[in-house]
């Protein structure tokens, strides 16, 4: 029997690019375009089929394939709306509805739920954050554990997030990278997600329930009719707080056009 292979040694034995286990034969090779080609007898074919079952058998089972963002929707979607419904249904605004807002602020350690109606945004619910690192104040450079603050976008759902599930913001965004351009700071940092489970580092943990929702309630939407808006303290009724982390000239500036896009946000 002529079997054509092309192979390696690996610890005296050869291993075929198909995995399979030959021994050096004592019988003559030949070599056909580069290939070994390798005269089997009867007696090497039994031994090398057992090493080959041993090493699987020995190999570490495959990763479980990651969810998508369907599968969770599907898994959850229930639930969620039978949570979120009534909510919705007491605040007389369909579900889901068209756009979502998330207005996060900082000090108050809290999370507030609109959706737009005909009439404009109404207020669903809030949510807590578990944790948040850093200080008041806008966020300027990879590894300062600072939150942004600004008005981001939704860009991405990640259903298999090492925080459960999460949102991805758009941060830095046009008004971020402007200043930094103007200030000559490059290295702005990413990856700054509202997540699950109850630790963070410049991202906003709100718990697993809590995103659960907000990953459904995201999907059912659609990523583009999301908005987040965080901001330091609820601007709508206090002033900036003093004791913020960085103060850059244009912070005013920044707080200015946060306090105009709350002005559609008021609590009856």
């Amino acid at each position: 029997m002529l079997l054509v292979v092309s192979e390696m040694l690996v610890g005296g034995l050869k291993v075929s690019a198909a995995g399979v286990l030959a021994l050096r034969l004592p019988t003559g090779h030949e070599r056909r375009n580069g290939m070994r080609c390798v005269r089997q007898s009867p007696r090497s074919v039994v031994l090398p089929l057992v090493l080959a079952a041993l090493l699987t058998a020995c190999a570490p089972a495959p990763k479980p394939p990651k969810p998508l963002t369907t599968e969770v929707v599907e898994a959850l979607g229930k639930a969620v709306d039978a949570r979120l419904q009534p909510l919705f249904a007491r605040a007389r605004v369909p579900y889901p509805p068209t756009h979502v807002h998330l207005l996060a602020f900082k000090q108050e350690r809290k999370i507030e739920l609109w959706a737009q109606a005909g009439g404009g945004p109404v207020f669903i619910r809030s949510y807590p954050v578990l944790l948040a690192s850093g200080k008041t104040g806008p966020k300027l450079a990879k590894g300062d554990w600072q939150v942004p603050e600004g008005i981001y976008a939704v860009t991405s759902l990640n259903p298999a997030s090492n925080h459960y599930l999460s949102l991805k913001l758009d941060y830095p965004n046009a008004f971020d990278r402007q200043k930094a351009a103007e200030e000559n700071r490059t290295n702005l940092g990413g990856d700054i997600f509202i997540h699950g489970k109850g630790l963070s580092r410049g991202c906003l943990a709100v718990g697993d329930a809590a995103i659960e929702e907000l990953f459904v309630l995201a999907a059912r939407v659609g990523a583009p009719n999301l908005r987040v808006i965080i901001t330091p303290n609820d601007l709508r009724q206090k002033q900036p707080p003093a004791d913020t982390k960085y103060r850059p000239v244009w912070l005013s500036e920044l707080y200015t056009v946060i306090r105009a896009e709350l002005a559609s946000f008021r609590l009856r």
